[in-house]
């Protein structure tokens, strides 16, 4: 099983930065996938996360009309795309899979999540 979290970087506020998350290892269209952060000094917290059809989402209220999470069963990938970024969205983002408990199942509970990948960074600056 992997995840593999790509497309972070630096970027200056109002910029936009597209994240990747390629699964491997285990069946993609049956899971739920979530993104995580953790911003320095700060608790991991969930930002969005999807459904296995990719007909319900959820986000934090902080990041919503600003970030949307789609999935692409073919590529077996999941996005973060983020817009409008702001220095308080700078932190390490994980992508992460849960085993569905219900029909359109969404959660940003992270003990939820089955299978975490490695992180990787987005910093904004001001």
């Amino acid at each position: 099983v992997q995840l593999q979290a790509s497309g972070g970087g630096l970027v200056q506020a109002g910029g936009s930065l597209r994240l990747s998350c390629a699964a491997s290892g285990f069946q993609f269209d049956y899971y739920a996938f979530g993104w995580f952060r953790q911003a320095p000094g700060k608790e991991r917290e969930g930002v969005a996360c999807i459904s296995n059809s990719g007909d319900s989402t959820f986000y934090r209220e902080s990041v919503k009309g600003r970030i949307t999470i789609s999935r692409d069963v073919a590529k077996n990938t999941v996005y973060l795309e983020m817009n409008d970024l702001k220095p308080e969205d700078t932190a390490v983002y994980y992508c992460a899979a849960a085993a569905p408990t219900y029909t359109e199942f969404v959660t940003l509970l992270e003990d939820q999540y089955n299978y975490w990948g490695q992180g990787t960074l987005v910093t904004v600056s001001s």
